[in-house]
Protein backbone atom coordinates (compact mmCIF):
# COMPACT_ATOMS: atom_id res chain seq x y z
CA UNK A 1 0.00 0.00 0.00
CA UNK A 2 1.37 3.97 -0.79
CA UNK A 3 1.95 5.33 1.99
CA UNK A 4 1.26 9.41 2.43
CA UNK A 5 4.81 10.33 1.29
CA UNK A 6 4.63 8.54 -1.78
CA UNK A 7 1.01 9.67 -2.60
CA UNK A 8 2.02 13.13 -2.12
CA UNK A 9 5.27 12.60 -4.54
CA UNK A 10 2.58 11.69 -6.95
CA UNK A 11 0.48 14.57 -6.35
CA UNK A 12 3.64 16.63 -6.54
CA UNK A 13 4.57 15.45 -9.70
CA UNK A 14 0.87 15.74 -11.40
CA UNK A 15 1.09 19.98 -10.30
CA UNK A 16 4.10 20.20 -11.57
CA UNK A 17 3.11 18.67 -15.02
CA UNK A 18 -0.38 21.17 -14.97
CA UNK A 19 1.50 23.97 -13.81
CA UNK A 20 3.36 24.07 -17.51
CA UNK A 21 1.62 26.77 -19.62
CA UNK A 22 2.72 25.75 -22.66
CA UNK A 23 0.92 22.32 -22.43
CA UNK A 24 -2.08 22.04 -24.21
CA UNK A 25 -3.47 18.57 -24.22
CA UNK A 26 -6.57 19.19 -26.04
CA UNK A 27 -5.50 17.81 -29.38
CA UNK A 28 -4.29 14.83 -27.62
CA UNK A 29 -7.77 14.46 -25.97
CA UNK A 30 -9.24 14.57 -28.94
CA UNK A 31 -7.32 11.78 -30.38
CA UNK A 32 -7.52 9.59 -27.63
CA UNK A 33 -11.40 9.57 -27.28
CA UNK A 34 -10.57 8.81 -31.55
CA UNK A 35 -8.27 6.06 -30.68
CA UNK A 36 -10.74 4.71 -28.23
CA UNK A 37 -12.96 4.53 -31.24
CA UNK A 38 -11.03 2.96 -33.17
CA UNK A 39 -10.63 0.29 -30.66
CA UNK A 40 -14.70 -0.62 -30.58
CA UNK A 41 -14.29 -0.41 -34.32
CA UNK A 42 -11.81 -3.37 -33.85
CA UNK A 43 -13.66 -5.17 -31.55
CA UNK A 44 -17.05 -4.81 -33.81
CA UNK A 45 -15.32 -5.76 -37.26
CA UNK A 46 -14.26 -9.27 -34.91
CA UNK A 47 -17.76 -9.89 -33.91
CA UNK A 48 -18.79 -8.63 -37.30
CA UNK A 49 -16.14 -11.67 -38.76
CA UNK A 50 -17.06 -14.30 -36.67
CA UNK A 51 -21.07 -13.74 -37.11
CA UNK A 52 -21.21 -13.64 -40.39
CA UNK A 53 -17.88 -15.84 -40.92
CA UNK A 54 -16.68 -13.51 -43.46
CA UNK A 55 -13.20 -13.08 -43.53
CA UNK A 56 -12.81 -9.70 -45.17
CA UNK A 57 -14.10 -8.21 -41.72
CA UNK A 58 -10.31 -9.71 -40.77
CA UNK A 59 -9.04 -7.14 -43.61
CA UNK A 60 -10.74 -3.93 -42.76
CA UNK A 61 -9.69 -5.04 -38.97
CA UNK A 62 -6.16 -5.13 -39.45
CA UNK A 63 -6.49 -1.94 -41.89
CA UNK A 64 -8.38 -0.33 -38.39
CA UNK A 65 -5.30 -1.81 -36.24
CA UNK A 66 -2.89 -0.25 -37.76
CA UNK A 67 -4.28 3.25 -38.12
CA UNK A 68 -4.67 3.37 -34.29
CA UNK A 69 -1.25 2.18 -33.79
CA UNK A 70 0.09 4.86 -35.64
CA UNK A 71 -1.99 7.44 -33.85
CA UNK A 72 -1.61 5.72 -30.55
CA UNK A 73 2.09 6.47 -31.35
CA UNK A 74 1.40 10.43 -30.76
CA UNK A 75 0.26 10.18 -27.72
CA UNK A 76 2.30 7.32 -25.83
CA UNK A 77 6.05 8.40 -26.36
CA UNK A 78 7.49 5.92 -23.51
CA UNK A 79 6.59 2.37 -24.11
CA UNK A 80 8.85 1.01 -21.21
CA UNK A 81 7.55 -3.05 -20.23
CA UNK A 82 4.20 -2.80 -20.65
CA UNK A 83 3.02 0.57 -20.70
CA UNK A 84 1.74 0.47 -24.42
CA UNK A 85 -0.58 -2.39 -23.64
CA UNK A 86 -1.85 -1.07 -20.54
CA UNK A 87 -2.91 2.31 -22.24
CA UNK A 88 -4.13 1.01 -24.58
CA UNK A 89 -6.62 -1.41 -22.33
CA UNK A 90 -7.38 1.89 -20.23
CA UNK A 91 -8.57 3.86 -23.22
CA UNK A 92 -10.60 0.60 -24.18
CA UNK A 93 -11.69 -0.15 -20.79
CA UNK A 94 -12.79 3.68 -20.24
CA UNK A 95 -14.81 3.78 -23.72
CA UNK A 96 -16.47 0.59 -22.43
CA UNK A 97 -16.98 1.59 -18.74
CA UNK A 98 -18.42 4.56 -20.38
CA UNK A 99 -20.94 2.91 -23.20
CA UNK A 100 -22.22 0.96 -20.31
CA UNK A 101 -22.80 4.39 -18.02
CA UNK A 102 -24.54 5.48 -20.91
CA UNK A 103 -26.92 2.52 -21.47
CA UNK A 104 -27.73 2.66 -17.85
CA UNK A 105 -28.73 6.64 -18.38
CA UNK A 106 -30.86 5.82 -21.02
CA UNK A 107 -32.63 3.30 -19.05
CA UNK A 108 -33.33 6.21 -16.28
CA UNK A 109 -30.91 4.73 -14.03
CA UNK A 110 -29.09 7.90 -12.87
CA UNK A 111 -27.18 6.82 -10.08
CA UNK A 112 -25.81 3.89 -11.66
CA UNK A 113 -24.71 5.49 -14.46
CA UNK A 114 -22.98 8.13 -12.43
CA UNK A 115 -21.11 5.74 -11.12
CA UNK A 116 -20.06 4.13 -14.43
CA UNK A 117 -18.92 7.24 -15.55
CA UNK A 118 -17.16 8.00 -12.69
CA UNK A 119 -14.89 4.95 -12.89
CA UNK A 120 -14.47 5.25 -16.69
CA UNK A 121 -13.04 8.80 -16.30
CA UNK A 122 -10.60 7.74 -13.26
CA UNK A 123 -9.53 5.15 -15.75
CA UNK A 124 -9.01 7.76 -18.67
CA UNK A 125 -6.99 10.15 -15.86
CA UNK A 126 -5.04 7.54 -15.03
CA UNK A 127 -4.01 6.92 -18.77
CA UNK A 128 -3.01 10.54 -19.01
CA UNK A 129 -1.01 10.24 -15.46
CA UNK A 130 0.94 7.49 -16.59
CA UNK A 131 1.26 9.05 -20.20
CA UNK A 132 2.78 12.17 -19.10
CA UNK A 133 4.46 10.47 -17.02
CA UNK A 134 2.98 11.70 -13.88
CA UNK A 135 2.79 8.37 -12.52
CA UNK A 136 5.02 5.12 -13.41
CA UNK A 137 2.78 1.87 -13.50
CA UNK A 138 4.33 0.64 -10.39
CA UNK A 139 3.16 3.79 -7.93
CA UNK A 140 -0.80 3.19 -9.67
CA UNK A 141 -0.46 -0.88 -8.83
CA UNK A 142 0.18 0.68 -5.32
CA UNK A 143 -2.41 2.63 -5.43
CA UNK A 144 -6.19 1.87 -3.47
CA UNK A 145 -8.59 4.42 -4.35
CA UNK A 146 -10.53 3.38 -1.43
CA UNK A 147 -8.35 3.97 1.32
CA UNK A 148 -5.18 6.50 0.06
CA UNK A 149 -7.24 9.36 1.05
CA UNK A 150 -4.99 12.85 -0.09
CA UNK A 151 -6.42 15.47 3.18
CA UNK A 152 -7.25 19.11 1.26
CA UNK A 153 -6.13 22.24 3.90
CA UNK A 154 -7.45 25.43 3.39
CA UNK A 155 -5.40 28.61 4.16
CA UNK A 156 -6.10 28.95 7.63
CA UNK A 157 -4.86 25.27 7.93
CA UNK A 158 -8.08 23.16 8.25
CA UNK A 159 -9.05 20.14 6.99
CA UNK A 160 -10.96 20.62 3.90
CA UNK A 161 -11.84 17.38 3.06
CA UNK A 162 -10.53 13.89 2.28
CA UNK A 163 -10.05 12.94 -1.55
CA UNK A 164 -8.85 9.55 -3.12
CA UNK A 165 -5.73 9.43 -5.01
CA UNK A 166 -7.87 8.71 -8.03
CA UNK A 167 -9.63 11.78 -7.43
CA UNK A 168 -6.75 13.82 -6.74
CA UNK A 169 -5.42 13.03 -10.00
CA UNK A 170 -8.13 13.23 -12.01
CA UNK A 171 -8.76 16.94 -10.69
CA UNK A 172 -5.19 17.66 -11.72
CA UNK A 173 -5.38 16.21 -15.37
CA UNK A 174 -8.88 17.56 -16.26
CA UNK A 175 -6.97 20.46 -15.42
CA UNK A 176 -3.84 19.61 -17.52
CA UNK A 177 -6.67 18.68 -20.25
CA UNK A 178 -8.17 21.81 -21.43
CA UNK A 179 -10.67 20.97 -24.43
CA UNK A 180 -11.73 24.49 -24.99
CA UNK A 181 -8.27 25.94 -25.39
CA UNK A 182 -7.55 26.52 -28.71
Amino acid sequence: MANKKDIQTLLDKVEKVTQQKDLDLSSGEDLSIGIMNLISIEEHLFFTAQKTKNQKYLDLLNEVRLMRTELLKNIIKDYEGEVWCISKHLLAASMRVMEVGTKELKKGNKGEAWDLFEKAYKLYSLFWAINLNVVDTKDALNIKSKSDKIDLIDEKGKKKQSLSVFDKMGELVQKAIDCCRE
